[in-house]
């Protein structure tokens, strides 16, 4: 019988009291066959009660919780994830509830079955459930994404998505130098520069809006765009 491989979920939180403890719950409700699962989690200077969470109360459902003394932002939170990870494979899990862990069995057939290096869920792929939001969400979206296809030569449909899996010595090997949101577009431009096998796998998702907690703004979007431009020459 051969052994279970294993998946690395990398959560970077921030200000997620309210909805931390029901995606760590999610995600251990996932089953999937062949696959064990870690949960990592690290807090980038949460002012909230989420640290108090951690410590007091969800910490010890997870494998590991890796606290950054003051706000980094997503990219620095994740490479600390990375770090941490001792899977075959790594996901980025947001803690915000727009993305849906059941659907961890549908990213991972490419990879389980060796036609990929790396998986990204698109929100504009497929048939799954999507909350209707934001138009001018949308429209940056597929910009950032199509310019992003002009730089690096692939044809995705959501660079932005958050749920990105990788074989592990895929992303351990890659020197990312992001803090912020620009993860994205570094990550995506990187991968294409190696020619790692990419496939999308279509997702549903259930956006929030500001008042719900959204963070990513127009300040982000540019962000992207710079870093964009910038990693089709620097690798």
């Amino acid at each position: 019988m051969s052994e279970n491989k294993l998946l690395s979920v990398v959560i970077p939180v921030y200000n997620e009291e309210r909805t931390l403890a029901e995606i760590i719950r999610r995600v251990k409700a996932v089953d999937i066959e062949g696959v064990d699962k870690e949960i990592i989690i690290v807090d980038d200077g949460s002012v909230d009660g989420t640290r108090e969470l951690l410590r007091n109360e969800v910490g010890e459902q997870v494998s590991k919780v890796v606290l950054h003394e003051k706000n980094m932002g997503k990219g620095a939170a994740l490479r600390t994830g990375f770090r941490n990870a001792t899977g075959d494979y790594v996901i980025v899990q947001d803690a915000d509830l727009e993305y849906n862990p059941a659907e961890y069995s549908r990213l991972l057939v490419p990879l389980l079955d060796g036609r990929a290096d790396v998986v990204y869920g698109s929100r504009f792929k497929g048939e799954g459930a999507h909350r209707v939001l934001y138009f001018w969400h949308y429209v940056v979206n597929k910009g950032l994404t199509l310019l992003s296809n002009m730089f690096t030569n692939l044809n995705l449909t959501d660079m932005e998505t958050c749920y990105k899996v990788f074989r592990r010595e895929v992303i351990s090997e890659m020197k990312l130098e992001q803090d912020s949101f620009g993860f994205e577009a570094e990550v995506t431009a990187k991968l294409a520069r190696k020619r790692w096998r990419l496939y999308e796998v279509g997702i549903s998702y259930s956006g929030r809006t500001y008042e719900e907690g959204k963070k990513i703004g127009l300040k982000d979007a540019f962000q992207a765009f710079w870093c964009i431009v910038k990693y089709r020459f620097k690798s």
